[in-house]
């Protein structure tokens, strides 16, 4: 299959190219005839063309992780989702910035304020840099990783100050990427990125988009489609589903709004729509608050937003999901930590 696929494709170059020297085009490009793919088989994906050489040029699977998706159109871009990025192709620039990375990050809400005049290190300072931008600092570990992995090309500016996730994980987001600190690895691998790209994926993209793809089967062509209230890409037979969950602020306030955001899929990594979801939320207190969300969407996703109040600092607030589908059940966790 793979040697038919290669001669098919070499057929179709060498009919554009002669359809070029007749002159009814502009030359065939070498880069046309050069490009390569590369399959990833954990996820089902290929890479290829521009994505590639970036994604191989810059850290590879440490800094994007695996490919979540094919590369798909979207408002008239091409992007492709890996589990740490979104890749943009950027053809109206030049070289190296005709692929960029999504902003992830401010796209998922995690942008706080900036911190106060009176906490902003001095210029030069050895181990703090401020970036007035966005009002935010990188200190210490995460700053030698953020200068030595790809600046601002890779990360973007911070959009928070290093923070505690209810694990005890320390964390700090940035406009493109998420970096968690791991004491516990071998030096040289203590700073990992989040999983920012699987989150928004999960919350957002169509999952007719996710997937798994042939190797060399390459859908470039593939039209940028709303989501709808119909999903015919479900397979008839849901026989088990899955939960997951995530939650928009790790850390909150005292007082404010929560989000939570679940995911439902079957055992082909297909959305579930349709499915009931409730949600328990479980105070340090002895509270506890029990919430229905509205059904799952076309892509298995529902989100709910509640408020919080009268939080205690430093109590890990719990939150239990239950999805129901038919006789079909499955739950999820998560948490967050009131911190001021």
């Amino acid at each position: 299959m793979i040697r038919a696929a290669y001669t098919k494709r070499a057929a179709w170059i060498a009919a554009v190219c002669v359809v070029f020297a007749l002159g009814l085009v502009p030359l065939c490009s070498t880069s046309a005839q050069q490009r390569r793919a590369r399959y990833f088989e954990e996820t089902g994906h290929n890479v290829y063309g521009d994505f590639l050489e970036f994604y191989e040029k810059h850290g590879g699977l440490a800094i994007f992780g695996y490919p979540l998706t094919g590369e798909f159109t979207v408002d008239g871009r091409q992007v492709q989702y890996f589990q740490r990025a979104r890749m943009e192709l950027h053809p109206e620039s030049p070289e190296p910035y005709n692929v960029q990375l999504g902003l992830l990050g401010d796209e998922l809400g995690y942008r706080q304020p900036p911190i106060l005049e009176s906490d902003i290190p001095p210029p030069g300072h050895p181990d703090k840099r401020y970036f007035a931008e966005t009002g935010h600092t990188v200190t210490f570990t995460f700053l030698e990783f953020f200068e030595s992995s790809g600046g601002l090309d890779i990360f973007g500016y911070p959009i928070s100050e290093w923070g505690f996730e209810p694990d005890g994980r320390i964390v700090q987001y940035f406009q493109r990427a998420k970096m968690e600190w791991y004491p516990e690895n071998p030096a040289g691998q203590r700073v990992q990125l989040g999983m920012l790209g699987t989150i928004y994926v999960q919350q957002n993209v169509d999952s007719r988009y996710t997937g798994r793809e042939d190797p060399l089967i390459l859908s470039r062509t593939l039209p940028p489609t709303p989501l709808t209230p119909e999903q015919t890409s479900i397979p008839a037979d849901v026989m088990a589903i899955t939960v997951r969950a995530s939650l928009k602020h790790p850390i909150i306030g005292l007082y404010g709004a929560q989000t939570a955001y679940v995911y439902v899929f079957d055992q082909s990594s297909y959305g579930v729509p349709g499915t009931s979801v409730e949600m328990q939320v479980q105070y340090a207190d002895g509270r506890s608050e029990v919430i229905p969300l509205a059904g799952t969407n076309a892509n298995g996703y529902s989100q709910i937003e509640f408020s919080v109040e009268d939080l205690t600092p430093g109590q890990v607030v719990l939150v239990n999901l239950s999805a129901r589908y038919g006789d079909l059940t499955a739950n999820a966790s998560a948490a967050f930590l009131p911190w001021w």
